[in-house]
């Protein structure tokens, strides 16, 4: 006996070697039969086929076996013979006197399977018949070939039908509620050239000890129990256990930043005004941000209600005049209607603005949430997309304090970054932080940021410095992940999610 053959029989479980032994003295036998012979339940019988088939020692066989059977067994004949039957003698009937032949229910069906067959034809109300159905008139076509067969015999084998009944079978499965077609699976089992081997070698059929009891070592009955020993080398399995999406771990990753540094969450609705997304912001009512190309309107509700109190006549006041901060401001007459508008908030920026109205400073807040802008879907461009929004207010806080914290920020994330100047609306001094990508060798845009603008803390009556800044955490999640199609992030790719390798920092949820 070869070792690796030796080993095979020591790892056979007990039904593997009830089957194989039952299959060495007839390999004809069924799953049923087996079963009946070993005292196993058929389940067991398969589980144990399986097993043995994934080590190449049996051949599973699986055939379908597709029978057909009668619904309605009521049925002597079809509706259109009855009718044959009749025209056989007048030629021709009145649709009128269809009723005396067969029940009314079944006139339409009648009439057309007569035409469809090309025994009859209908003329002003009148059935006539047909060259071709005086030729079936003593013979049968062959769907009633096959239902006579169906009267007989409850249950025929589909495979055991010769080319004429199977076109039967075609014409009966276009009735309602005659015949079902009925599947089923029948086993068989081979024996192989491994199998013959251990057959010819030979074993022993042993109850398997499957677990131990105080009992069995209290008084020494372990030492007479056989154990099937395990390859502890043998190949397991891939196991893919549950995880959070790559996208919303990184939303938390950055929470958790946040949080350590000391920052309150804030939420705000998806559907907002245009006030706080961006009249509260200090952007002008022609800009072109605003257009229905960048920006969703929504039409119910088609307005919102804007904020109660002198927060309204403020915000007027500085697009108009500058207010008190000395700004040139925009030079028009700010419209109260156009704040109204009801849209799909474009950033989360007016999330910020709406918390430094309802509270004091000093204060330290960020949020995160989807955005939504008229892009066309790209590679790299989504109309939906999440973006994180971070502000502090304190009377100490400058442009120095705003870089320190992005520094810290993006050095959590696990990124080299720098800046440079930019230009926002609603920021002044603006910078852009780029961050280092080794494997490229390059820099890369991730985010903006700035000192929020005099005209935009007055209405909200903030007298002290503001530094917001905020990123697209997609683009970040493409970085992390090192994907050049920001589609993927939302696709069902099971595979990809499950082989997505867990780096930089990034933890199972």
């Amino acid at each position: 006996m070869s070792e690796d053959i030796g080993k095979t029989i020591n790892e056979l479980t007990l039904y593997e070697k009830k089957l194989l032994k039952s299959l060495g003295e007839n390999q004809d036998k069924s799953p049923e039969e087996i079963s009946k012979e070993t005292n196993m339940n058929i389940k067991s019988v398969m589980s144990a086929a399986g097993s043995l088939a994934s080590k190449s020692i049996i051949k599973v066989n699986t055939l379908i076996n597709d029978t057909v059977q009668l619904i309605d067994t009521d049925i002597t004949d079809l509706p259109e013979r009855k009718i044959l039957n009749a025209l056989k003698d007048e030629n021709k009937i009145p649709m009128k006197d269809l009723s005396k032949i067969i029940d009314t229910k079944k006139i339409k069906i009648a009439i057309g399977w007569l035409i469809r067959k090309n025994w009859a034809k209908l003329e002003k109300g009148v059935i006539h018949l047909s060259d071709n159905g005086l030729n079936f008139v003593n013979k049968k076509c062959e769907d009633e070939k096959l239902l006579n067969i169906l009267l007989k015999n409850k249950e025929i084998a589909i495979s055991s039908l010769g080319n004429d009944l199977l076109s039967g079978l075609e014409l009966l499965k276009n009735r309602k509620n005659l015949i079902k077609i009925k599947s089923s699976k029948v086993h068989s089992f081979e024996i192989l050239s491994k199998g013959f081997e251990i057959l010819n070698h030979g074993f022993s059929i042993e109850e398997e000890a499957t677990q131990l009891t105080h009992q069995d070592l209290k008084d020494g009955r372990w030492k007479e129990l056989f154990y099937r020993p395990y390859d502890i080398n043998a190949e397991f399995p891939k196991y893919f256990p549950g995880k959070g999406h790559p996208l919303r771990r990184i939303i938390e990753e950055i929470r958790e930043i946040f949080l350590n540094l000391g920052f309150n969450e804030s939420k705000g609705p998806i559907v907002d005004s245009a006030f706080w997304n961006f009249d509260s912001l200090f952007q002008p009512q022609d800009h072109a941000a605003r257009e229905m190309q960048d920006t969703f309107y929504v039409k119910n509700p088609p307005i919102t209600d804007l904020p109660e109190g002198s927060l309204v006549e403020k915000i007027a006041d500085v697009h108009e005049n500058g207010g008190g901060t000395g700004s040139d401001a925009w030079n028009y007459k700010w419209d109260v209607d156009i704040p109204k508008q009801s849209l799909l908030r474009t950033h989360s920026t007016g999330i910020s603005t709406r918390y430094l109205y309802n509270h004091q400073a000093p204060l330290k807040m960020f949020s995160v949430g989807r955005v939504f802008r008229r892009e066309t879907i790209t590679y790299k461009h989504l109309p939906e997309f999440h973006q994180v929004d971070g502000i502090i207010a304190d009377e100490k806080v400058n442009y120095q304090s705003l870089l320190g914290i992005l520094k810290e920020f993006y050095k959590k994330l696990g990124f080299e970054v720098r800046f440079r100047p930019a230009y926002f609306p609603y920021t002044y001094l603006s910078t852009e932080c780029e961050i280092y990508l080794e494997e490229k060798g390059s820099w890369i845009e991730l985010g903006g940021s700035g000192m929020f603008r005099p005209e935009v803390l007055e209405p909200l009556s903030i007298d002290v410095p503001v530094m917001a800044f905020g990123l697209g955490i997609e683009r970040l999640a493409m970085i992390r992940y090192d994907i050049t199609d920001i589609r993927m992030l939302y696709k069902s790719d099971i595979n990809w999610l499950r082989n997505l390798p867990i780096k930089n920092g990034l933890k199972l949820e």
